[in-house]
């Protein structure tokens, strides 16, 4: 089994790349699952990890090579929604029968491939934060090789709906864009980091307002994580603000969801499982 790891946003550190190999080394010494760097996995322009065209040819070549079997998103950041439009009409079927793992900004891709009708995507921990603990490793490698169960959301095991994860930043930046799929009648689970509880509730009024979201199953709240301090105290909790926005909007409200910027991030394939 071979895994193609490519970088669509922000710069990828040399020194990870060298941890993740290190990781691969020690633990699948008989390299039954092995890893390639795309080559401008590495590259740097100024925020990014090479400018749009080098990400976007990266992606695309990787996507369609034959010989690899899944493409891992190397990192997050920022940047993928800046190439995804121009990439995916350029993914062809061989492309369209990997599997494909990310989240945070590679939710922008990842929702514009759902919309282009790929099967195999998933939200779930990326290659510079999953080798930082063995389990989550695993749990990624599990999905990718096999798409096992055992790394899913707990929730899923109980709810046969469709389903979506995203981080709620890029959710809300997404929704009125070309890259926006169709949720209507998906259970959606959103995640955040490092945003002040203020931004959250407004993020939550704005993307709940909008026609097509009010169009989901429901919501579950995964970790809101590294919340940026503001003065005065919001005064609610993450999970009182989206039960708010939900109730006000009329989307159900689902209970929490065990995904998040962390080691403990589960996987939430794409749609019907």
């Amino acid at each position: 089994m071979k895994i193609g790891i490519v970088n669509a946003s922000s710069r990828l550190n040399p020194e990870r790349g060298e941890a993740i190999e290190a990781w691969f080394a020690t633990h699948v010494p008989d390299q039954s699952i092995s890893v390639v760097f795309h080559p401008a996995s590495f590259s740097k322009h100024g925020h990014f990890g090479g400018d749009d065209a080098t990400r976007a040819a990266a992606f695309v070549e990787f996507a369609n090579d034959p010989r690899l079997d899944a493409i891992w998103f190397a990192r997050g950041g920022y940047g993928s929604c800046r190439i995804a439009e121009a990439v995916i009409p350029r993914l062809n079927d061989v492309a369209r029968a990997k599997r494909y793992l990310g989240y945070s900004d590679a939710g922008s891709l990842l929702a514009g491939m759902y919309k282009a009708g790929f099967q195999h995507l998933a939200h779930g921990p990326m290659a510079s934060d999953a080798v930082r603990n063995d389990a989550t490793a695993w749990r990624a490698l599990n999905w990718l090789t096999k798409g096992a169960a055992s790394s899913w959301e707990p929730s899923l095991h109980e709810d046969p709906r469709p389903a979506v994860a995203f981080n709620l930043t890029i959710l809300d930046q997404l929704v009125g864009t070309v890259l926006e799929p169709d949720l209507g009648g998906h259970v959606l689970m959103l995640e955040e980091v490092s945003e002040a509880l203020y931004r959250v509730d407004r993020m939550m009024f704005h993307l709940t307002g909008q026609a097509s979201i009010r169009r989901v199953a429901g919501i579950r709240l995964g970790r809101v994580s590294d919340i940026t301090y503001n003065e005065p105290d919001f005064g609610l909790t993450p999970e009182e603000i989206v039960r708010y926005w939900c109730d006000r909007s009329g989307i159900p409200w689902l209970g929490t969801a065990d995904i998040g910027h962390d080691r403990e991030n589960k996987i939430v394939p794409f749609g019907l499982r």
